[in-house]
């Protein structure tokens, strides 16, 4: 078990390029390949608790999944598995950017990486939202694809039109996730 658990966490620190949020669609895959591992909705858990809680999301996921399959172990597997490969393509991207940092084929590969890495991005937020708003549905509204969950949709739809209203951009994220929490146990009452 602990070497799949390297083996999937060692991969997806390899493939992932853009950090944390670039690992979700390697995640969601993960969780089919291994659902006594994680489900989807587990997912959709994780990340608002790793978005919540100090350090990188990527590793706050890999060690929760990693605790949750094996223990501490597990935990210690799972976190080195995942950025094992970013600490040994730095070492040697650190050494060749220095090298040829005015090389325009550097430039042009980074100029295709921003797109690609930002679509990653919009499709790991694409499976949360997904996850949050459509597969946790208490029940159907008719004229939409499958069941949404009204009350988290309006809560995701509150706090996207706050957080992007300009006066209210400078508020910290963490009040955001406070304020999501409270309304989640308000909601529930």
């Amino acid at each position: 078990m602990l070497v799949t658990l390297f083996y999937e966490y060692f991969m997806t620190g390899l493939l992932a390029v853009g950090g944390g949020l670039a690992t979700l669609p390697f995640l969601a895959q993960m969780s089919a390949r291994h659902p006594d591992w994680f489900t989807l909705s587990d997912l959709a858990d994780m990340f608002a608790v790793s978005e919540s809680t100090p350090g990188p999301i990527g590793v706050n996921m890999a060690t929760f999944v990693g605790y949750r399959t094996g223990g501490f172990l597990g935990a210690a597997t799972a976190t080195l598995a995942l950025v094992l490969p970013c600490f040994i393509i730095t070492l040697i991207a650190g050494k060749m950017v220095e090298k040829w940092k005015q090389s325009k084929s550097l430039q042009n590969v980074f100029y295709g990486l921003r797109p690609a890495v930002a679509g990653l991005i919009a499709a790991a937020g694409w499976t949360v939202i997904y996850a949050a708003i459509f597969r946790s549905a208490p029940w159907p509204l008719s004229g939409l694809a499958g069941a949404v969950n009204l009350p988290a949709l309006i809560l995701f739809a509150a706090i996207l039109t706050l957080a992007m209203l300009k006066p209210l951009k400078k508020i910290h994220p963490v009040a955001y996730i406070l304020l999501a929490g409270i309304a989640g146990i308000a909601l529930k009452l």
